[in-house]
């Protein structure tokens, strides 16, 4: 699963494996009241994700496994509504990769596995376009 801070303070919680099946279950912890409570799921169960708060305070969900294979489906958390949308896919598959959200808002994404070999290259979201570009591999 992700844990992202959320620009509310609330923390919302994604994804995972309990043990038997892939999660699609989203959770948000409220600091403040030290309370769980439930929110929309995901559109795609996933594991091995990655979740970064945006500038624009929505949360960008990016790649994983679907307990067969890793997934290129990215899909935004909007706080404000608790709802999820999906956006661009990624141009590559990748599980296990990690995710930084640069000054300009533009999110990198780079490595992971893409289920047959490790990957050396990244790509960058633009929130803006709502659009994957590749960039240079590490």
């Amino acid at each position: 699963h992700t844990a992202s801070v959320l620009t509310n303070g609330k923390v919302l919680v994604v994804g995972g494996w309990n043990g038997s099946y892939i999660l699609d279950s989203a959770e948000l912890y409220d600091p403040s009241t030290e309370t769980w409570t439930t929110t929309s799921n995901m559109n795609n169960a996933r594991y091995g994700h990655t979740a970064s708060v945006l500038t624009n305070g929505k949360v960008l969900v990016a790649g994983g496994w679907n307990s067969s294979y890793a997934l290129d489906s990215v899909e935004l958390y909007d706080p404000s509504t608790e709802t999820w949308t999906t956006t661009s896919n990624m141009n590559n598959v990748r599980y296990g990769h990690t995710a930084s959200v640069l000054t300009n808002g533009k999110v990198l994404v780079v490595g992971g596995w893409n289920g047959s070999y490790i990957l050396d290259s990244a790509e960058l979201y633009d929130p803006s376009t709502e659009t994957w570009t590749t960039t240079s591999n590490m």
